[in-house]
């Protein structure tokens, strides 16, 4: 079974990262997530995948 912590973010990781409030955050995982939904993506409410935040704020490439 995949560990689901590390492959995703949680409001508390993001709070963390960008030093922002619990509401941005949420905003933010919130925003993320219907980017991953128009795109055909399953998603998590209240979760973020970890490449994909890191891939649109620090412009890593996400491989497949």
């Amino acid at each position: 079974m995949v560990n689901v912590t590390s492959t995703y973010l949680t409001a508390t990781q993001v709070m963390e990262i960008l030093g922002v409030s619990r509401a941005t955050a949420y905003k933010t995982i919130h925003e993320l997530n219907e980017e991953l939904q128009k795109n055909g993506y399953r998603i998590i409410a209240g979760k973020v995948p970890a490449k994909y935040f890191e891939e649109k704020y620090y412009g890593l490439q996400v491989m497949q």
